[in-house]
């Protein structure tokens, strides 16, 4: 029991690190997975440990599954065992592929940002489609500022100076497919009519 107690010990520390990473507050993390603040608070400081009831929705406003927000030891196939990379800056980067070359496929998860921030625009050798899940992702390209919506995507060859970023009306979650110059996703409008005979 001593690896369970060391995980359940340590969930506190990270869902308080998933929140802040997310500029939430505890009032606002209340309001969307109707947990009081104050048990939000113990589970944060480690003075309680969390059900599974209490688990469930605190993953679902993280985008994050069971297993992230305990950190619980790999099981199973390791081929198959895709962790998040967290950064610095509060990003959450999680792999969707493990394949050497061809397209790669990834989930962002970045925390609320600010309007009027400067963009660091970068450029790198390649080809990126990127599809909104949740919140307003901001893309600037070149010389182009656009905000796009859930469901909205964007492609582009990445030698174009870009940046992308959540605005300050929250974090958003994004999918994007990189793939070396040349590969692009291939996306079908509407099947082909056939000549009716």
């Amino acid at each position: 029991m001593d690896d369970t107690d060391r995980t359940l010990d340590a969930v506190g520390p990270r869902l308080k690190q998933l929140r802040q990473r997310r500029n939430i507050t505890l009032n606002e993390l209340a309001e969307e997975t109707g947990i009081s603040v104050s048990t939000l608070s113990r589970l944060e400081a480690g003075l309680r440990r969390p059900t599974l009831e209490q688990l469930l929705p605190l993953a679902r406003v993280y985008g994050a599954t069971l297993d992230e927000l305990v950190d619980a030891p790999p099981t199973g196939d390791p081929r198959i065992n895709l962790r998040p990379i967290p950064t610095t800056d509060g990003r959450t980067i999680l792999p969707l592929t493990r394949r050497a070359g061809g397209i790669q496929a990834y989930k962002f998860i970045l925390p609320a940002g600010r309007d009027d921030a400067e963009p660091e625009r970068r450029t790198h050798e390649g080809y990126d489609w990127a599809f909104v899940l949740n919140g307003r992702l901001r893309l600037v390209l070149g010389e182009h500022d656009l905000i796009l919506e859930p469901g909205e995507a964007a492609e582009f060859d990445t030698r174009t100076p870009h940046w992308f970023g959540a605005t300050s009306s929250g974090p958003v979650e994004f999918l994007s497919l990189i793939g070396k110059q040349g590969e692009r996703a291939h996306v079908r409008a509407a099947p082909k009519q056939h000549p009716s005979g």
